[in-house]
């Protein structure tokens, strides 16, 4: 994994494409009785930072104004998903005041569709406590039909583009 880096930070660029590492807050409403973070609050911290990562993030190399990885989807397009697939590998316990660390990138690139793969952390330089994929679907909703990737946005995506998750299946 990258080092650890801020909200709007990018990992280094290594075999894989880069990484995009941001830090979620842990809430109270992520945890249960037991004081662990709930199996569903944890796909609700991916999917932040998934959202944070395609739209919001400010990447480097982005026209002024630009942010987010899916920036040069076409008005009226918007990414919607269509599975996930999640992976526990420790006990996340809530620790006030300790942000999730989640490291994103794109493991699959389709015609209108892709795959972020992500690790959550409890802490940063601790081991992925889960493990996720999730599959996009681009959907044009003035169309009602799913988008073709333009090239400029697969040139973006394929600046991401690693291996997938590892799952132990």
């Amino acid at each position: 994994m990258p080092p650890t880096l801020g909200p709007d930070a990018v990992g280094e660029t290594g075999a894989m494409g880069e990484t995009f590492t941001t830090e979620i807050q842990a809430r109270y409403r992520d945890i249960n009785l037991a004081g662990h973070v709930d199996n569903v609050e944890a796909v609700r911290v991916l999917d932040e930072a998934r959202y944070e990562f395609l739209r919001f993030a400010r990447l480097p190399g982005l026209p002024e104004g630009a942010t987010g990885l899916l920036h040069g989807v076409d008005a009226g397009v918007s990414e919607l998903v269509a599975s996930q697939n999640i992976e526990y590998h420790s006990e996340m316990r809530f620790v006030p005041y300790q942000p999730f660390v989640a490291a994103l990138w794109v493991s699959r690139i389709g015609r209108s569709s892709f795959t972020v793969s992500a690790e959550l952390r409890v802490e940063a330089g601790g081991g992925p406590a889960a493990v996720w994929e999730c599959v996009n679907v681009l959907w044009d909703h003035h169309a009602q039909s799913a988008w073709t990737i333009s090239d400029a946005v697969r040139a973006d995506l394929e600046r991401y583009l690693g291996d997938p998750v590892a799952f132990r299946r």
